[in-house]
């Protein structure tokens, strides 16, 4: 397979690592023309997991994403949900005809409130069966220091799904394969919801004990959401208890590589929500995910009180304090 990488941050730098540790040779984009040329010339990115080096020879560098685009077969998109439209903007309409897209994104496009396969289909006619997902549980820096971790590969065409996941196997990184390309992309939005909470309430100084509970309620209030919005034809064969649903929220919610908790935990402590982006410098796909889960049940009609107060304290000047005492009168 010929593959494509678009984005440069550290979820993009570690499949990329995967993929080159495999042999695997990678067209990439990197918007920024100087990080292209430290990477040309010391094989690391100054930027992102930098204690990771790659072999060059197998890394076609461009600023142009066309470029990068055109040239490959397997497209891996791996920046973060809100700058997608910007990354894509201006191309024409059918440069992933004939190709395969994986989506490493673990959020809904904020503009526009739609999942990324969604909106491919509506802008540049992707259909499902060439759409696929990769996602965790994985923190990028294990994967750079090859700690064992296990990717899930989900995707209508199971066969295919399977067949790209192999380029992805090595003695660090296990591979699951999956048929719920919707189902797990929604998990992954939530997770970030949730882990977001997690870190407040460390901030609030709440305990184990109360965290434990919290993220038990939040699995169940996720998995009611995701069976309602993938419905029973999907639900009835799903396993929710596995790595890519409830392994990728515990990690999430308890992980201090998480930036979602790390957010949550600075407003937790009194940071206002600008301090708390400007402080963190990184990009936490839960704050606009909690926008964006609170529009799309407006449709889908579950019952997420956890999310829906989330979404009030980051969106809604609710307190923190407040927010979490209403969190504690419902947990079960």
């Amino acid at each position: 397979m010929n593959f494509g990488l678009i984005g440069s941050g550290s979820w993009a730098t570690a499949l990329a690592k995967i993929l080159t540790d495999n042999n695997n040779s990678i067209h990439w984009w990197i918007r920024n023309p100087g990080t292209i040329r430290h990477m040309q010339q010391r094989r690391h990115n100054p930027h992102y997991l930098s204690s990771a080096y790659f072999n060059t020879e197998l890394l076609t560098l461009d600023e142009h994403v066309e470029e990068v685009i055109e040239k490959s077969d397997v497209l891996l998109v791996a920046v973060p949900s809100a700058y997608i439209e910007s990354a894509l903007e201006n191309l024409p309409v059918d440069i992933f005809k004939g190709k395969k897209v994986i989506s490493a994104i673990k959020g809904i496009l904020p503009s526009c409130n739609q999942l990324l396969n969604d909106f491919l289909q509506e802008k540049f006619g992707v259909e499902l069966p060439d759409y696929f997902t990769v996602l965790g549980p994985c923190h990028a820096e294990e994967v750079a220091s090859e700690k064992l971790s296990y990717l899930t590969f989900s995707g209508t065409d199971e066969e295919m799904a399977a067949k790209i996941a192999e380029h992805f196997h090595t003695e660090y990184l296990n591979v699951v394969v999956n048929h719920d390309v919707v189902g797990v992309q929604y998990a992954a939005v939530l997770k970030n919801v949730y882990a977001l909470g997690a870190g407040i309430a460390h901030g609030l100084e709440y305990g184990d004990n109360f965290l434990s509970v919290y993220i038990a309620n939040a699995a169940s209030e996720m998995v009611a959401f995701l069976k309602k919005v993938v419905g029973d034809h999907v639900c009835n064969q799903v396993n929710y208890t596995s790595s890519v649903y409830l392994g990728d929220l515990l990690v999430t919610c308890y992980s201090l590589y998480s930036r979602n908790r790390t957010f949550g935990n600075m407003l937790g402590k009194g940071y206002s929500v600008t301090a708390a982006q400007l402080e963190l410098n990184m990009v936490a796909e839960g704050y606009n995910a909690s926008k964006c889960i609170y529009k799309t049940n407006e449709k889908v009609g579950s019952e997420m009180p956890i999310a829906k107060t989330i979404y009030q304290i980051l969106w809604e000047h609710l307190s923190t304090e407040e927010g979490f005492r209403k969190i504690e009168e419902i947990l079960v």
